[in-house]
């Protein structure tokens, strides 16, 4: 796990919100303070669907939100003369990606070991900081994974040249 403060907020913001360079996620959750705080659950809604399309993988490939489909609301809840107050999501990295992430490092772990690659991404009214983390269906010692998250982080990063610290 690493904890990156972004230095260029705006820069950041364009590429998460008005780009499609985070398409590669799953919303959890986010909460967004504005005027109000929004809370927004990224589970996919069994009572929205009827039963054959909460069965078509099509429709619904996924138990999160893709972010591709959930940014528009985000980015009209956050766009405005104002800043927001503090804003928070956690993404996960889509499942299809986990496999290659773990064939670039020497490790044993296999991908339905692996339960997430988790982004959080919190502002809190001065700071952005984007926090990694590695949720597994069970325990495992093999920390490879994580270093492998965390690298590909910093890479997704410096292609799309957003400027960061460790902290």
């Amino acid at each position: 796990m690493i904890a990156l403060q972004i230095k260029n907020i705006k820069q950041f913001m364009n590429h998460f919100l008005a780009g499609d360079a985070f398409d590669s996620f799953l919303l959890e959750q986010a909460s967004i303070s504005t005027y109000n705080t929004f809370t927004i659950d990224g589970r996919e809604n069994r009572a929205f669907y009827t039963s054959e399309e909460w069965e078509d993988r099509e429709t619904r490939p996924y138990e999160f939100t893709q972010w591709k489909k959930i940014r528009p609301v985000c980015f009209d809840l956050i766009k405005g003369k104002r800043t927001p107050t503090a804003f928070h999501f956690v993404l996960h990295l889509i499942p299809e990606y986990t496999a290659s992430l773990l064939e670039k490092g020497d490790t044993a772990v296999t991908p339905d070991q692996v339960k997430a690659f988790v982004l959080n991404i919190k502002y809190d009214g001065t700071s952005l900081t984007l926090i990694t983390g590695t949720a597994f269906h069970t325990f495992l010692m093999d920390k490879t994974p994580d270093a492998l998250w965390d690298r590909a982080v910093r890479q997704f990063l410096a292609k799309r040249q957003i400027d960061y610290e460790e902290i």
